[in-house]
């Protein structure tokens, strides 16, 4: 486990955010005390279905609502989408406005529920 920390700490600094497997969410969210999963897609999208305890901003609504966002600035915010290609430019807007640890939930939601990892509705 320090392995994996000390790998995402140094990979934090290497890279302007990271992608990072559901797995390596989980932990994220297990070990990290106040880490937020931002869910990027479409309103449709997210009520079918949306990691627990997930905060939802549009994607086209991610650059005028990241006030919202101010508190978790210097925790880990994981971003999910569909796929995880709208989470990735999602994490490059995160980044210009002062985010320090941005990680990108590689495959998205997709991968996330291929891992068979909780799913919450509505």
């Amino acid at each position: 486990m320090w392995v994996f920390l000390l790998g995402m700490i140094i990979n934090s600094f290497l890279k302007s955010s990271s992608d990072i497997s559901p797995q390596q969410a989980v932990q994220l969210m297990s070990h990290e005390n106040g880490s937020l999963v931002l869910d990027v897609r479409e309103d449709s999208e997210y009520q079918s279905g949306h990691i627990k305890d997930s905060i939802h901003i549009p994607m086209g609504a991610l650059a005028s609502r990241v006030g919202e966002l101010e508190k978790y600035k210097n925790k880990n915010v994981i971003l999910g989408c569909r796929s995880g290609s709208r989470s990735g430019r999602a994490c490059s807007i995160l980044k210009k406005h002062g985010f320090e640890k941005v990680h990108n939930l590689r495959g998205g939601v997709l991968a996330w529920e291929n891992d068979n990892l909780p799913m919450q509705k509505g």
